[in-house]
């Protein structure tokens, strides 16, 4: 178990883990250590495989500055971070804490960041854990895992689901050294939005996650899952790219940015796949967690149905606009076709009258609705409906949120839409690209309603009550979060009725 020799009061706070001591900063009264390795860099002979600890340090290390990220896809820029950023030490954690002392035993919360399984980082500013962990009194932590085919991709020779292991690796890093930072390793929360929701969600159903965290919040969980022979054949796709076969062997002297590139240039193009490939290339989505029958034996839905992690308990929910950002994102915000949305309807609803059933249910609804209301339906609302469904039909106990509050950035036009929710639970309303969502200011409502949101999350990791009724089939109630709040009965009864009765599953390779 980790000690400490904490300095309270000074600027120059100071830990010591297994691995060995550090001193980080401090910042707004909260000691922050960034840059902690918990893995040894996956690069030569360990590139794609499983983590491995990381490797004892003499003296005192300096924890101040962020980790270089991992190999970036090119969406949003995040390509050209990574390679500002010197050094393959890609695996490491940030600290934010109120109190380091050793015997603080305060609640822990560890970010799992989102980015369809392709970018992300700890370092973006807008997962500054700061404000969150100094208004919550609660130990934050991030971390990097790898993504895309360094993370994700199916290679032969290499364990599946890289991605999942690293995070794995690092809760079982912040048990065995957190106290040592003034957590409690008893009291670990796992949270996380879009794919970070939808690693929550997959560590909920890996038994080797099991007993590392006793809590998870699920924010608009990306419901891809992907079969073996899907990942296998996209990871085939990808290395043709290259002019390499899809193993370990082969793609190991490959640079990581051109193997970046490579899953990039097939993402743009899955299109040409759909009949093969199925739904996951009519989204554009090359990389999900695979359902290998090993790490991950089955899908958390049915793994939640058949009492899996029964006593973690659950804060689960979604936005009300989320597809909204990729629509304006792709260049369809207002302009969206009828045959585009009888294409994603039919693509989409589940079962044979899905399509009608939609129309029928929205009967007011134009292209533009329809095209949004599917597709938000299919990769994000109803994956996290589906998780609090199958954790409360198996005994266990679930909190259900919306988030309904109207983005005033942009000139409004982006609603409720898919990652609003990140600056609100941080409280970091001005910094990072969601910033633009909140607009300048930002306004007294936008902090009030973040204060309530960062006050229920650390609520729930406190004491697991975020401060509403818990999720049951017959009354449904949820929490919405607006500028009044809300508990109700779940708003979005039509999409609901029209997918009670399809189960969210593994997407599988479609000619064979």
């Amino acid at each position: 178990m980790t000690e400490t020799a904490s300095d309270t009061s000074g600027s120059r706070p100071e830990a010591r883990t297994a691995a060995g001591a550090l001193h980080g900063t401090r910042e707004a009264g909260v000691a922050v250590f960034r840059g902690i390795p918990f893995a040894e860099p996956p690069v030569g002979p360990l590139r794609f495989a499983a983590p491995r600890p990381a490797q004892a340090w003499d003296g005192v290390r300096a924890a101040v500055s962020y980790g270089p990220p991992p190999p970036q896809g090119g969406a949003f820029g995040m390509d050209a971070l990574a390679q500002d950023s010197a050094g393959d030490d890609w695996l490491t954690v940030n600290v934010w804490s109120p109190d380091p002392g050793p015997g603080a035993g305060l609640a822990v919360m560890v970010w799992i960041h989102g980015g369809a399984y392709t970018i992300g980082m700890s370092g973006l500013p807008e997962y500054d854990g700061g404000r969150l962990a100094r208004d919550g009194g609660v130990v934050v932590v991030t971390f990097n895992y790898r993504v895309g085919l360094e993370g994700f991709g199916q290679i032969e020779g290499a364990p599946a689901n890289r991605g999942l292991l690293d995070q794995i690796a690092a809760l079982e890093w912040v048990r065995d050294n957190i106290r040592g930072f003034g957590g409690d390793p008893d009291r670990v929360t796992v949270f996380g939005q879009s794919a970070g929701a939808g690693s929550v969600a997959a560590l909920l159903a890996m038994p080797s996650a099991a007993g590392l965290f006793g809590r998870a919040v699920a924010q608009s969980a990306q419901g891809t899952f992907f079969a073996p022979e899907l990942a296998a054949d996209i990871a085939g796709s990808c290395a043709a790219e290259l002019g390499l076969r899809p193993t370990a062997a082969d793609l190991a002297a490959v640079a990581p940015a051109r193997l970046s590139a490579a899953g990039d240039a097939v993402g743009a193009k899955m299109d040409r796949w759909a009949d093969r490939w199925g739904l996951a290339a009519h989204r554009s989505i090359p990389f999900a967690p695979v359902v290998d029958g090993d790490a991950l034996p089955v899908t958390p839905w049915q793994a939640l149905a058949d009492g899996a992690a029964r006593d973690v308990e659950l804060l689960v929910g979604h936005t009300r606009d989320e597809q909204r950002l990729f629509t304006a994102l792709d260049g369809l915000l207002g302009q969206v076709t009828q045959e585009q949305a009888d294409a994603a309807l039919n693509a989409f609803a589940p079962g044979r009258d899905g399509a009608r059933r939609y129309r029928d249910g929205f009967p007011a609804a134009g292209p533009d609705e329809l095209y949004e209301l599917v597709h938000s339906d299919w990769l994000f609302r109803m994956p996290s409906l589906h998780l609090a469904r199958a954790r409360t039909a198996a005994g266990g106990r679930a909190h259900v949120y919306e988030l309904t509050w109207p983005a005033p950035g942009m000139g409004g036009a982006f609603g409720a839409c898919h990652g609003l929710d990140v600056p609100l639970v941080f409280g970091n309303l001005d910094r990072g690209q969601p910033a633009v969502l909140i607009g300048e200011g930002p306004s007294p409502e936008a902090e009030a309603l973040s204060a309530r949101m960062r006050a229920a999350w650390t609520a729930f990791a406190t004491h697991g009550d975020p401060g509403w009724p818990a999720y049951d089939s017959g009354q449904r109630l949820v929490q919405l979060f607006d500028a009044r709040p809300e508990v109700t009965a779940y708003p979005e009864e039509t999409s609901r009725r029209i997918w009670q009765d399809h189960a969210i599953g593994v997407l599988p390779l479609l000619d064979r």
